[in-house]
């Protein structure tokens, strides 16, 4: 693609004075790895690779299924069984022919997070249980990298940027993972579609935000709820 392409493909980032050529290089030599394809990472995923981010990776052991479709819109019906991992790197690839984006089949563990995560300089953690969370958080706080966080439960969601310019992490938040018996989830409560698309796009926001280096959320854990739209901020 030659570079008038390129230019009117982010022209309508670029002429933003936060961003211009400068921020669109930094977006461009970004390596971000998101981890979970599902509900939350779908979006996230459609955003930064629209937006230009150069280096993408995705980590996810599921297939796709038909109760997945309402809310992970990178997947259509004819593609229930396949790899959400290698289906959105597909797609992803088609959305942005300029990305790079490499495709991990595999379950986060204990043993692989090192390894997985190292070489990206941002991780999203689009997981949904607290066992990986923690890992995640436990890892880039090992490796030194930047974690943006967001979950979600029926109407309501959360983000926060954790071990970015000093700041805290998520054991600073909330020190003990709880008993998942404890946790309500979405698979028992239920999800509204939109809800997922919501935070993960508010999750790819902030990504980039860090990308460019613009103000991001600092030692803050946002608080949304959709039914209302009341946003709350915890400062920890």
């Amino acid at each position: 693609m030659s570079i008038i392409q390129e230019f009117l493909r982010y022209n309508r980032q670029t002429i933003l004075p936060e961003i211009g050529d400068e921020g669109q290089e930094k977006i461009k030599s970004a390596k971000v790895l998101v981890i979970g394809a599902g509900g939350l990472g779908c979006p996230v995923l459609q955003y930064i690779a629209t937006a230009g981010v150069g280096t993408i990776g995705i980590v996810d052991f599921d297939t796709i299924e038909i109760h997945n479709l309402h809310r992970q819109i990178l997947y259509t019906e004819d593609q229930v069984g396949q790899s959400k991992a290698f289906t959105a790197k597909k797609v992803l690839e088609k959305l942005n022919p300029l990305i790079k984006v490499i495709a991990f089949e595999e379950k986060l563990t204990l043993e692989n997070a090192s390894k997985l995560i190292q070489d990206f300089d941002i991780v999203v953690d689009g997981s949904d249980n607290f066992k990986t969370r923690y890992l995640i958080n436990d890892t880039c706080v090992s490796l030194n990298k930047i974690l943006v966080y967001g979950s979600i439960l029926k109407f309501e969601g959360q983000i926060a940027v954790f071990n970015h310019n000093g700041s805290k992490n998520l054991r600073d938040l909330f020190p003990e993972m709880p008993d998942p018996k404890d946790v309500p989830n979405c698979n028992l409560n239920g999800v509204l579609g939109t809800l997922p698309g919501i935070i993960g796009t508010m999750m790819a926001h902030e990504t980039l935000k860090v990308i460019l280096e613009l103000a991001a959320l600092k030692n803050e854990l946002v608080l949304f709820n959709t039914l209302n739209w009341s946003f709350n901020t915890l400062n920890f």
